[in-house]
């Protein structure tokens, strides 16, 4: 795979497995994610873990633009990967990984995303997003995101 094109790690003080729940829980995850107001599982076990090839689709927002993207997940390993693919309509646009290791009597959690965006479509998207540097704007949102998931997993009692 190549590199990613933003990343970020924290430390996290609470157990991989706490720090898993929190990224999987897709109400959890959109309020700790910066541009997204809603995540809706549309395929898969609704009352269970997400597993991969579980289908939810993201309601997205910056400023006055709104934008609606299906995420197909690849990766759901507990307590340790979860990760998946964004399409708009048929487009691919990134796929989006959280990894959690061990370290320190609790975890580092490293946030990374790739740009999966065809060359014409980076071009246009800004209109939709009104985002014009993507990835910038995505390492600021991986740094506000991983800080609001170490509040809110340090918040937990742990177990």
């Amino acid at each position: 795979m190549t590199q990613p094109s933003a990343s970020a790690t924290v430390h996290i003080d609470a157990s991989p497995e706490a720090v898993y729940d929190l990224i999987t829980d897709l109400q959890t995850l959109a309020a700790l994610a910066e541009e997204t107001e809603s995540m809706e599982l549309r395929k898969g076990d609704k009352g269970g873990a997400v597993r991969p090839g579980a289908v939810f689709v993201g309601h997205n927002k910056n400023g006055n633009k709104r934008w609606t993207t299906k995420c197909t997940v690849t990766d759901a390993e507990p307590g340790r990967v979860f990760a998946f693919d964004v399409r708009y309509a048929v487009l691919p646009v990134a796929r989006w990984q959280y990894d959690i290791v061990a370290a320190d009597g609790g975890c580092s959690v490293t946030e990374s995303t790739w740009d999966r965006r065809p060359g014409w479509f980076r071009k246009v998207a800004p209109l939709a997003t009104g985002v014009a540097d993507r990835a910038s704007a995505n390492a600021e949102h991986i740094a506000a995101t991983l800080q609001r998931l170490k509040q809110r997993a340090e918040k937990r009692p742990r177990t």
